[in-house]
């Protein structure tokens, strides 16, 4: 019987029916005896609808009741790949590979991660068994052209993946790699309308796995409208107020680096974190309890504006705790804390840590668009505001609308890094970083890339940040013509940072 209700859970969660593969799993977690597999079920159910922590907490706990479930140990390998973990994954996989040395998927993993960190051997040793395993394998054949495109091959990588892309197939998370890795390959080859289809598939497909019924709950672009309007409506006055207490293992400089996604954050941050004093933490959870207090529900910004410091003690050294829970000692050094679309939490900062520096990456807002949209993420509230032009256009505005209400009304210390440049003059854009930042300029900074191949670099500029000095300027330049409908969007900030 409880085979029986396994496989059915099984079935809804692969049909898409996530509201009965949640009771069924529901159900069967409730047992006296329960089988791992339900727990592995649950947990990708859980990592589908991007609760990353309880997905984990369930594959932990499958493993726990056996700890040779390959099926565990590879929806564990999943869900720490989606979050960034991505050393934590490998060796997930590599727990597939050791009790099931043929798992196409686990190979397939561990082809896509060589392939993002640019180790072409690997990953097509790693490549080559999932396929032979699987032929048609979509993240190893999405690997496997990543390696061509990097070694400047983008026609054989076309010609690898054109059969993939024009097969019918229900919408996945692989599939929507291959279509975003297909569009690289054609653009690269000279294709923009042709990539620009693939993007559009890629991101229909996202959508049609992903998106919420209209109006079932708040989109990210509705939050960040909804912290502008509560920032607006509270007193100036109330962010001048004294700093909660000190918090037990503070950094001795705190920064924030933001801006927007695809603008240059994480080429900062390996920059910075080539300095000896400096430690770095990219795209966490952080702020979890201020956000829980002040962002979940309308009014948490009055709420935070007129809160006594002695009350803000506790979700500040709760941001710590997150910090040191994530491998990063921040005592005694600079610590940056990077995440492009923190920004948002712009008036938590202020009242938490009023000390803080602000680091605010600008770059063509063209391009970042566009690289937002060609781009694959992991789920979230704000990677579904990428799934068209126009709506990351939108979106766009409204986070760039934030953050100047929030340099006008907040009293945190500014700094703009403009990407162009930086590319253009990295020794002068660097020293200005520096000297706001009051660190010592050194010519380690300009050995970045050594820094993101020993750090490891989660984000999605793994492949540019490896390279050195990446040129990404007018990317947005072949596909002029879908930029048509969205420009008057844009075009203020254009003017505003000076890309006219």
């Amino acid at each position: 019987m409880t085979t029986d209700r396994l496989s059915q859970a099984w079935h809804a969660l692969a049909a898409g029916d996530h509201a009965r593969a949640e009771a069924l799993f529901g159900a069967l977690l409730r047992e006296p005896a329960v089988d791992p597999l339900a727990l592995v079920g649950m947990a990708s159910l859980l990592r589908q609808q991007g609760r990353l922590r309880d997905a984990v907490l369930h594959c932990d706990a499958a493993l726990r009741a056996d700890p040779r479930c390959a099926e565990a140990w590879l929806e564990r390998a999943f869900v720490l790949n989606v979050g960034g973990s991505m050393a934590a994954a490998s060796e997930s996989y590599r727990q597939v590979l050791a009790l099931e040395p043929a798992n196409a998927a686990a190979h397939a993993g561990l082809a896509a991660l060589a392939a993002r960190d640019g180790q072409a051997d690997r990953a097509r040793t790693h490549a080559a068994a999932a396929l032979a395993s699987e032929p048609g394998n979509a993240i190893a054949a999405a690997a496997l052209a990543t390696v061509e495109i990097e070694a400047g091959n983008p026609a054989a990588a076309r010609d690898l993946l054109y059969p993939f892309a024009a097969q019918q197939a229900e919408p996945s998370p692989e599939r929507i790699q291959l279509l975003t890795t297909y569009g690289d390959a054609l653009a690269r080859s000279g294709d923009p309308e042709a990539a620009f289809a693939a993007y559009t598939a890629a991101q229909a497909e996202f959508t049609a796995l992903h998106e919420p019924p209209a109006g079932s709950r708040e989109t990210h672009r509705s939050l960040i409208e909804r912290i502008s309007a509560e920032l607006e409506a509270a007193p100036v006055a109330a962010w001048n107020q004294p700093a909660p207490p000190p918090s037990t293992g503070a950094a001795a400089r705190h920064v924030f680096l933001l801006g927007y996604p695809r603008s240059g954050t994480t080429l900062v941050e390996n920059v910075l974190a080539s300095l000896p004093q400096v430690v770095a933490l990219e795209e966490r959870p952080t702020l979890i309890e201020a956000d829980r207090a002040f962002l979940a529900e309308a009014g948490g910004i009055a709420r935070l504006a007129g809160l006594d410091p002695a009350a803000l003690a506790g979700p500040a050294q709760a941001y710590w705790d997150h910090v040191r829970a994530a491998g990063i000692d921040p005592t005694g050094q600079t610590f940056i804390d990077m995440d492009p679309l923190k920004a948002t939490r712009l008036p938590l900062i202020a009242r938490l840590f009023p000390a803080a520096r602000i680091l605010i990456m600008r770059r063509d807002p063209r391009d970042v668009v566009l690289s937002c949209f060609r781009n694959s993420f992991a789920l979230t509230s704000a990677a579904l505001e990428f799934t068209t032009l126009e709506r990351t256009a939108w979106h766009y505005d409204a986070m760039m609308r934030l953050i100047e209400l929030a340099r006008r009304r907040l009293p945190l210390a500014y700094h703009e890094v403009d990407y162009h440049a930086l590319v253009r003059d990295f020794d002068g854009t660097t020293r200005a970083l520096c000297g706001f930042l009051d660190l010592p300029w050194d010519e380690s900074l300009r050995r970045f890339d050594s820094t993101a191949r020993n750090r490891g670099v989660a984000t999605a500029s793994a492949s540019q940040v490896r390279r050195g000095l990446y040129d990404g300027r007018g990317q947005w330049e072949p596909f002029a013509r879908h930029f048509e409908p969205v420009l008057p969007i844009l075009q203020p900030w254009i003017d505003k940072f000076g890309y006219a």
